[in-house]
């Protein structure tokens, strides 16, 4: 792939992605469509997906930006069933699956049959989570599903390496893969504690927001490289720093904050909408690659891989669910309401991604059995399961009635820490002026109470009425009126740079300032 394809692919999946943002299609599932039309149109370039950069390039950057927005908190209070599927699932899912996919396709060997389980087992929640959002879910499913996205890569790629070994007759026994299993989990997670101190102490040290940002750039891929360099699990590195570093993220300047929040959006963005139209690209390599096996002969062993694959979520899902309620009173008193709702939610949401297609991708030709075939199937199961899971989970969530988030709720927790926040900033302004060395104007002090009242009012005016004439909020209509005087004294800089009255320099300070009204003025709204 040259410089030039990338680009194309970049800017095409881009735009498509931002094409999805307008329908009501999730993102993932039309860029997948469009690359699967579009690998067949004369004069396609071979964008075949390469594990080498999939998995050191594309994987650290989207696990640490899911790492870094995620809550330690609510993972930590749901860590019981996140272990349950990101763990037990994944490794009950390769077993399963593989030992049910040899019983299913003639000739295809047990070793590489449990390769397959452990490439297909890991789901990759991106979809799943940005439905969730959109349809509102419960906090909690939408907590574990990412909980599971952030950790299952690691537990499948090491069941795969296992896995692999076997094939290829390594000689490698079961207990010398759990030992490689637990090197790996207790290295990654080792390596994350050693690097996350050090490095956010790096982070609170430097003072210029464009050195911060570099290095925010650089996490990723250091605590991935540093882990994979002792044989430990570059995925749950990533995710220890990213948790710590997200749960510490207050203590950075707000600068850097503001710069890093829109960095790794543009980031995070343009990698996933590059890599789920790779995933539709893959099917001319992947079809051409069947060799001896017919392809509708092949397309019915994945019909039936498909249908093992959600079988096998659902028999996890359940009894890991209802079991520890029935065998702890600890747990029942702890997730009090659950009924079978969640579970078939959570079970249905078991769509595949990239990183199964990756780990696929970097099967050794050379010596290992049924290669293509495996392939095969890795490919239609990420497909169906986008495709069919995808596009009727939200219609299965709206029929299912799931109380959504309490939103009036949730503004008054809101409202209620503001008003306690101001109450405290009030008390430590009234100290601070009782100091002769911060004396003041009494209209620059004015100013600073009118600010916090102001913030402390314009939550709990949500909860008030409305004017009948715009629908706004008295606290929308303030943020409106604001803009337009940001709007008012911006045409007036420009016009007085065109009058050469003031240089461009002078006007990107002054502007710069109603940026940063503005940008407080937005994220106030978007909150």
């Amino acid at each position: 792939m040259d410089a030039l394809q990338l680009v194309a692919l970049v800017a095409a999946s881009t735009a498509v992605a931002g094409l999805a943002r307008r329908t009501p299609v999730p993102a993932p599932l039309l860029l997948v469509a469009v690359g699967l039309a579009a690998s067949y149109l004369p004069g396609m370039p071979d964008y075949t997906l390469d594990p080498h950069i999939v998995l050191p390039l594309i994987l650290p950057p989207l696990l640490y930006t899911a790492a870094v927005e995620s809550s330690y908190l609510d993972l930590r209070a749901n860590i019981r069933p996140v272990a349950l599927l990101s763990v037990g699932y994944v490794l009950f899912a390769t077993v399963a699956v593989g030992w049910l996919a040899y019983l299913l396709v003639p000739d295809l060997p047990l070793a590489a049959a449990l390769v397959l389980g452990a490439v297909i087992a890991p789901p990759d929640a991106v979809a799943a989570t940005a439905i969730a959002r959109r349809l509102g879910l419960p906090h909690r499913i939408t907590t574990i599903l990412q909980g599971e996205s952030l950790v299952n890569d690691a537990t499948a790629i090491t069941a795969y390496k296992v896995a692999v070994a076997a094939a290829v007759g390594a000689g490698i026994s079961w207990a010398g893969g759990l030992g490689e299993f637990a090197l790996a989990a207790i290295g990654g997670v080792g390596v994350g504690l050693v690097l996350m101190v050090p490095i956010h102490w790096l982070r609170t040290r430097l003072t210029e927001p464009l050195l911060q940002n570099t290095l925010s750039l650089l996490i990723p891929f250091i605590a991935y490289a540093a882990a994979e360099e002792v044989h430990a699990s570059g995925v749950l590195a990533v995710v220890v720093v990213g948790l710590f570093l997200g749960h510490k993220a207050w203590k950075v300047d707000f600068a850097t904050r503001l710069q890093e929040e829109a960095v790794w959006k543009m980031v995070a963005f343009v990698l996933e909408s590059a890599v789920f139209a790779l995933i539709g690209l893959q099917l001319p390599y992947v079809v051409q690659g069947l060799g001896p096996y017919g392809i509708g002969e092949s397309l019915w062993y994945a019909a039936g891989v498909f249908v093992l694959v959600v079988v096998v979520r659902f028999v996890w899902v359940f009894p890991a669910t209802f079991l520890p309620r029935w065998l702890s009173a600890g747990v029942r008193e702890r997730e009090p309401g659950v009924d079978w709702k969640a579970p078939v939610i959570v079970g249905w949401a078991g769509m595949r991604g990239v990183v199964s297609l990756a780990i696929a991708f970097s099967i050794p030709v050379v010596a290992f059995p049924a290669r293509n075939l495996v392939l095969f199937l890795t490919f239609t199961t990420v497909i169906a399961t986008l495709v069919v899971q995808g596009l009727t989970l939200p219609p299965l969530i709206r029929a299912l009635k799931l109380p959504g988030r309490d939103r009036r709720a949730e503004i008054l927790a809101e409202a209620q820490a503001q008003s306690e926040a101001s109450r405290a900033a009030e008390e430590r302004l009234d100290t601070l002026l009782a100091d002769e060395r911060n004396a003041l104007p009494g209209p620059l002090a004015a100013r600073l109470r009118t600010v916090l009242e102001r913030r402390r009012n314009g939550v709990w005016e949500r909860l008030g009425a409305v004017n009948e004439l715009t629908g706004e909020t008295a606290d929308d209509t303030y943020r409106r009126l604001a803009r337009e005087l940001i709007d008012a004294e911006r045409e007036v800089f420009v016009r007085l740079r065109d009058e050469r009255r003031i240089d461009d320099e002078m006007m990107r300070t002054l502007l710069r300032r109603l940026d940063l009204e503005e940008a407080a003025a937005h994220r106030e709204e978007e909150d």
